[in-house]
């Protein structure tokens, strides 16, 4: 921007400021959020639910943490996957669509729905993705679920039965847009060797993904099962979080589902929402550089503490992967994700460094309490980035690999209040700015 502009932007800033008070003087609810920490309610939903505290008298109380996909809590669907076949993931798009447990009937009809829609237009990897790489994947997918609009004769019918068809070929085709792209990426930004393999109908889709990631498509059956459960995990999370919230609103425009799961994407693309698994990671890192795996508790705590008074990482004051903006006494997410860790660490022979982890979950718990007075469990961010860099996974794909587990918690939402809302969302601001007369132009005065 030219610095004339920028400092004429600067010198605007103070006249036109909100003071905080006037919050509170109207009761506006800064991100949506209450005094207690609560959610405003958006809408209704009868697909997931996230409980992290119990209301008592009207008071917020800290609880176990738990999360239900259409009533069934998250513990007792991963804990009863079949184990046979690894595809949890699949399961759970079916569960969260139509709102049953499929039978293996109604199971198989619907992998064998998805895995027929797996491959891309014909052309399209090497028109949309290849010609025009991108340094962020995320991007790249947005970009591509744009272009997919153009390859739909019904792009713009939004109607309820359409919408569920356009949504399960976007599901069924994200391992390859996600995968292709970091290929390109790599490629062209990274001068690293052009490795593309075709998708492969007889997988599902956790195993396609680690196939089309690897240059040698080999993986163990331990790597596919915590993968596809790290995707039943982040399949969805309620309507009220911000990348979900998004597509309700773009899409109560009536505007068609390839925007919308874009937008999405845009959304989870943030630091704040699908980032904070990368901060968590490169903490973590930080912090073994800093002390070596073999640090006492006493060590890892004193650095905790440096974290939190802004000496040490970003200088932010974070703890990454600690706390939730619903959970309080545990994440179930990443009490579910530990146990299946201890496994990966075992067959990768990093134990050691697993149990750096969980030390230093225990100890932040800790110092947080002390210190902030509050209870906090680890969220499923301070596990996810450390279970990606056991599969090889780098770490440009991680949130891409949470847009693709989450396309089908944005897609039932994105139909549930088609169904039964069908409103555009349209809140209101409170305009707290002075009045003013029009001034000709020939009047005005230089500030």
């Amino acid at each position: 921007m030219n610095s004339q502009l920028q400092k004429i932007f600067q010198e605007s800033i103070p006249e036109n400021k909100i003071d905080n008070e006037l919050y509170t003087k109207y009761d506006v609810k800064k991100g949506l959020r209450n005094e207690d920490g609560t959610g405003v309610l958006i809408g209704l939903t009868r697909i997931a639910d996230v409980v992290g505290y119990k209301l008592i008298d009207g008071k917020k109380v800290d609880d176990r943490g738990e999360l239900y996909y259409r009533g069934i809590p998250i513990t007792q669907l991963c804990r009863n996957l079949d184990q046979d076949q690894i595809c949890g993931y699949e399961e759970t798009c079916f569960l969260i669509l139509f709102g049953h447990l499929p039978s293996r009937s109604e199971l198989d009809l619907f992998t064998a729905e998805l895995r027929g829609r797996y491959t891309l237009p014909e052309g399209f990897l090497a028109t949309n993705i290849l010609r025009y790489p991108s340094m962020n994947v995320m991007n790249q997918i947005q970009k591509a679920l744009l272009m997919l609009y153009g390859e739909d004769p019904l792009a713009d019918d939004i109607s309820v039965a359409n919408t569920l068809d356009q949504g399960l070929s976007i599901l069924a085709k994200m391992p390859a847009i996600l995968c292709y792209s970091m290929a390109a990426k790599a490629h062209f930004f990274e001068n690293k060797s052009l490795i593309v393999h075709p998708v492969k109908s007889e997988l599902s889709i956790a195993e396609n993904i680690l196939s089309l990631l690897r240059p040698d498509q080999q993986f163990t059956p331990q790597e596919a099962k915590i993968l596809d459960l790290m995707m039943v995990l982040h399949a969805d999370h309620g309507s009220g979080n911000n990348s979900t919230f998004t597509n309700i609103v773009v899409a109560s425009t009536g505007t068609d589902i390839y925007s919308a799961m874009a937008a999405s994407v845009g959304s989870l693309k943030g630091p704040r929402h699908g980032g904070a698994n990368i901060s968590a990671r490169r903490m973590m890192d930080a912090m073994l550089k800093q002390l070596g795996l073999d640090a006492s508790d006493a060590q890892i705590t004193r650095i905790l503490e440096q974290i939190m008074d802004k000496q040490f990482f970003d200088g932010k004051g974070l703890i990454y992967g600690m706390g939730h903006a619903v959970y309080t006494l545990s994440d179930p997410r990443s009490e579910i994700l530990k146990a299946q860790i201890e496994i990966l660490a075992q067959e990768k022979n990093l134990s050691r460094l697993y149990q750096f982890y969980r030390r230093t979950e225990e100890l932040a718990k800790q110092v947080i309490l002390r210190r902030k007075g509050i209870h906090v469990s680890s969220n499923i961010d301070f596990y996810s980035g450390l279970v990606y860099s056991m599969l090889d996974i780098p770490e440009d794909c991680y949130s891409p690999l949470f847009a693709a587990s989450r396309m089908v918690g944005w897609l039932a939402h994105n139909i549930e209040n088609k169904l039964y809302c069908d409103k555009i969302v349209r809140p209101a601001g409170k305009y707290v700015g002075d009045l003013a007369d029009y001034i000709p132009l020939a009047q005005r005065q230089n500030r």
